[in-house]
């Protein structure tokens, strides 16, 4: 098997943080580009759920004055395909967001058809959808295009509106925490050393 890409700075976030907070987890990246970024599975490999990883740009990612209320402790801007989040077939897609003030990042994970409809719901119809998200209060919002006046509520902690808070699916990771189905989201399947590689931070057999 010879790789025909490497893995991006997002990809090994995500890695190494499943590693660390699911230590009976392995992590794995394919060995071609099929649109999934990073396979999970369990120890037994009988299990799987992949991922696809979007890191974000650098809108957000250089200081906290550059967020657009002070309150954002994390965030970023990222740039998506219509097109390719519709076909997507990997199981969640994981949007990395900086945090300012700490060397550690927040994770949004959401199935693909989820995100998708989010937009819909909105309005948003564009083949390239332009998305910001930022976490305020321990509340995740994505806030493309809004005023200052739902700025200044997502600052207050009063600002409502469902289609664009994903507090619900923010570090939300799909795997079991301590014994407990906190979002388990694995699809039975056999895993075998020709289809991927280990990850090279994460965890090997």
């Amino acid at each position: 098997m010879r790789p025909t890409f490497t893995i991006h700075a997002g990809e090994y976030l995500v890695g190494t943080k499943i590693d660390a907070s699911f230590p009976g987890l392995r992590v794995w990246v394919p060995s071609s580009d099929t649109g999934i970024d990073l396979l999970v599975t369990d120890a037994q490999q009988e299990k799987v759920a992949s991922l696809q990883v979007k890191f974000s740009k650098d809108y957000l990612g250089t200081s906290k004055s550059s967020a657009p209320i002070p309150s954002i402790v994390s965030g970023g801007w990222w740039k998506l395909n219509r097109s390719k989040l519709a076909a997507s077939i990997a199981d969640y897609w994981v949007l990395v967001l900086y945090q300012f003030q700490t060397r550690q990042f927040d994770f949004v994970v959401i199935p693909p058809g989820e995100l998708l409809a989010r937009y819909d719901h909105r309005g948003v119809r564009t083949d390239i959808i332009q998305s910001y998200f930022g976490v305020s209060g321990g509340r995740c919002w994505e806030t493309r295009g809004l005023g200052k006046a739902d700025l200044q509520k997502i600052s207050e902690g009063t600002h409502v509106n469902r289609h664009r808070e994903f507090t619900r699916d923010l570090n939300a990771w799909p795997f079991p925490v301590g014994g407990a189905n906190q979002r388990l989201h694995l699809t039975a399947a056999a895993v075998t050393s020709r289809q991927v590689e280990t990850l090279p931070c994460g965890r090997r057999k």
